[in-house]
């Protein structure tokens, strides 16, 4: 057979069996079977049929029983993650390996001061150990077994290392062992640890560290920032630190801080808070901030805000930061009289009559200020009332300064005199020369204590009187 008859070769179709009629089933008979068949198939439930569609296995498609979830919940819950276990023996093998790291680096700095390339493998390998020993963070429970193996005085040592670099890298380590979320899952972790910093001195290296930092590099910016967060980290967790750090000289620090005129950041925010958690339950803190002309620079910082309003919800932040500052430095008495020789009443008062974001807090500082026995000197004495509302004191503020206005179209001004007329006055009488008094007899209780009258024998001054009618 040719290729040709291979391919029309046709097979020859086979007979059709006929169905016998003596098998007892008809047409009739199989036409219902047909139509049963089919009747039960639209009765399948929707998810059977499609499985039966499908072709796949009945069980990978059918909803998991609770017993199944539950199983693989706990399952997932009690897999171990890959990486790295840290127990003891991982935290010894840490701090082996960082001694002798910063061991090699010390040797090599001293060796080689004056070639870089000699020393720069080493400080590598340093920073490297640094940051994997974040790790102990996660593990609170063995901060004991890191002081026990002498880790925090190395570490703090090496916050006056040379590079920066590496000074930046033990401020980040620090920041995140001191973390409050992770010192409050191990109380006996963290009082350990705590413990150990405050004995090695942790404060005065950490205000030693802001010194030499310099905040145009971006490294060290946030080198500033993780200072002042161990900081906060330390003080939230053990209060009693604010004193010790403010003698350390983070007051003075902070100060100057807020006095740089550069653009507001992150770090002036930071600065500010830092400030109003030093004065907050502090009074030590509060008066050393009055002899460092501390409200000077408080009023200095306001000042830009009694016309202007803060640009960003974060300058609101340290606005406000700044009046709480103010506040709690005005619970001290000696700071009430650097308050009003700063002229911080008459800022208050411009701040209210611009009506701007800082309205708020000058009137807060205002109730502070005239507070207490002591503040009764911060307003005018009025008969019968032994406090005075803000309304009343910016009514009188407003009335002191039109006098003085028309008073120096005369060629003269208005003098405010704090203290009790029978000792200040003749004091000015001898200052100035004074040769005659003329006031109005005042009707009210304090006008009946005849104090002028005494001030014209004693004095020999001439007096001019004239009755006020109220």
């Amino acid at each position: 057979m040719d290729i040709g008859e291979l391919l029309n070769y046709k097979p020859v179709r086979a007979v059709k069996k006929q169905l016998n009629s003596e098998n007892g089933e008809d047409e009739s008979e199989k036409q219902h079977k047909i139509k049963k068949v089919r009747t039960g198939r639209e009765n399948l439930p929707a998810q059977e049929v499609t499985l039966q569609n499908a072709s796949v296995p009945l069980k990978s498609l059918v909803e998991i029983s609770e017993q199944e979830r539950q199983n693989i919940l706990k399952y997932v819950e009690t897999e171990e993650t890959e990486g790295e276990v840290i127990d003891e023996s991982c935290i010894k093998r840490m701090a082996l390996v960082f001694e002798k790291r910063a061991l090699r680096n010390r040797e090599m700095r001293i060796k080689f001061p004056e070639n870089p390339e000699k020393f720069m493998e080493s400080e590598v390998d340093l920073h490297q150990i640094l940051h994997e020993m974040h790790l102990v963070a996660t593990v609170p429970d063995l901060y004991s077994l890191l002081v026990e193996l002498q880790i925090i005085p190395s570490l703090l040592e090496l916050l006056s290392h040379e590079n920066s670099d590496i000074s930046v890298s033990v401020i980040d380590l620090l920041q995140e062992l001191t973390d409050v979320d992770i010192l409050h899952e191990s109380q006996d972790g963290a009082d350990t640890l705590i413990d150990t910093l405050l004995e090695q001195q942790v404060c005065a290296l950490l205000v030693q560290s802001l010194e030499r930092l310099d905040e145009t590099i971006k490294d060290e910016a946030d080198g500033v920032h993780n200072t002042l967060a161990i900081i906060e980290n330390l003080t939230e967790f053990r209060p009693e630190v604010c004193g010790d750090a403010a003698k350390q000289g983070l007051l003075h620090w902070l100060l100057r801080r807020l006095k740089l005129k550069i653009p507001f950041d992150a770090n002036k925010l930071y600065a500010s808070e830092i400030l109003s958690i030093l004065l907050q339950d502090n009074n030590t803190n509060r008066l050393a901030l009055g002899e460092l002309d501390g409200i000077d620079t408080l009023l200095q910082q306001l000042a830009f805000y009694k016309r202007h309003d803060p640009n960003t919800v974060e300058e609101q932040e340290m606005m406000e930061n700044l009046f709480n500052c103010l506040c709690s430095a005005l619970m001290a008495i000696p700071n009430r009289d650097r308050f009003l020789k700063g002229e911080g009443l008459q800022l208050m008062n411009l701040m209210l009559r611009e009506k701007k974001m800082s309205r708020n807090g000058s009137l807060k500082v205002l109730d502070h200020a005239m507070s207490g026995p002591f503040g009764k000197d911060n307003y005018p004495w009025f008969a019968g009332s032994s406090n005075v509302g803000i309304n009343k004191w910016r009514f009188l503020l407003q009335c002191l300064e039109d006098l003085d206005r028309s008073l120096r179209k005369l060629n003269s001004r208005l003098f405010v005199i704090r203290g009790q007329p029978a000792d200040a006055l003749p004091k000015l009488f001898k200052e100035w020369g004074t040769t005659s008094l003329s006031f109005e007899e005042d009707p009210e209780p304090f006008g009946r204590k005849d104090y002028y009258h005494q001030y014209g024998k004693v004095e020999k001054v001439k007096l001019w009187l004239d009755l006020n009618v109220t």
